[in-house]
């Protein structure tokens, strides 16, 4: 430090060490109101991450709090079909305005603003972080006291950009049995711990179906391996969830809203203590 140092940072070049590295934290828009961010993501495609960010929404909605979907997987958005929102996001002179389902909801995803929602976007990975980190300062979020950010699979660009300009209060890591992607899941933990994010919970999907006649769980690909991942890291929430076809059949009907047996309550209720929400 200079002898003639004026504690004042943004005027000085010197590179000393009581310099505090800059913030790439983004404020979000003027109007918006939202308490607390959770972020759901995957170390691979295909494990089921956009169908639990789907059921802890629902959860939270039905639980009373007022919740948002940032839907950040710009090239594979599936949050607004599952929630039945087809019509388009409009704006106002102030801001965009997110899409809102017949439960209350608050959606943002690249579905809502395309003219025709199966047209492909085909964009390089900046143009991508860019539209994603406009969701979070442009759009007018009301009053919310939770949001969750269904994230793209893998570590790139998106992630490392909600992760650096979004304040995330936690992190939902989803999973599947199989021994390959619980590797591939120690990939996405690292990397929120990298991040000095705190993991609020593991959810392995497709864990067990349950036979129709006796209702024994039968583990179609494997045993379970959530519970030593989440032994493994520390992780005290873990959800389980079935492959379940009344499931599947909400989500491809727009109604995953009015599914009555969400898995996910008695989670989300562990992950809105975890966060104070």
């Amino acid at each position: 430090m200079s002898e003639n140092c004026s504690h004042d940072c943004s005027s000085c070049g010197e590179n000393c060490s009581s310099r505090k590295p800059k913030s790439l934290i983004k404020k979000p828009h003027a109007m918006s109101d939202i308490k607390k961010v959770i972020a759901v993501v995957s170390g691979k495609g295909g494990v089921g991450k956009s169908m639990t960010c789907a059921l802890l929404a629902a959860a939270a909605q039905n639980n009373g709090k007022v919740t948002a979907v940032m839907d950040a997987d710009i090239t594979g958005p599936s949050i607004p079909r599952m929630f039945g929102a087809h019509e388009h996001a409009v704006g106002s002179e102030n801001g965009i305005l997110p899409v809102v389902t017949e439960g209350g909801v608050q959606i943002m995803s690249m579905n809502v603003l395309l003219e025709n929602e199966n047209e492909p976007v085909v964009w390089r990975g900046s143009l991508i972080s860019g539209t994603v980190l406009q969701f979070w300062t442009d759009v007018i979020w009301t009053g919310v006291d939770i949001m969750f950010i269904d994230m793209p699979p893998g570590t790139g660009d998106v992630p490392l950009t909600v992760f650096q300009s979004i304040p995330i209060d936690g992190v939902v890591v989803v999973t599947t049995p199989q021994d390959l992607v619980g590797m591939i899941v120690q990939k996405a933990v690292n990397m929120a711990n990298m991040m000095n994010v705190p993991i609020l919970g593991i959810v392995e999907n497709m864990s067990y179906i349950k036979c129709p006649d006796c209702g024994r769980h039968i583990s179609v690909f494997g045993d379970s391996k959530v519970d030593a991942l989440a032994l493994e890291y520390g992780i005290p929430n873990v959800a389980k969830l079935p492959i379940d076809p009344e499931l599947t059949n909400a989500a491809d009907s727009g109604a995953i809203e009015n599914f009555e047996n969400n898995y996910l309550s008695e989670f989300f209720k562990k992950l809105a203590k975890k966060v104070k929400v």
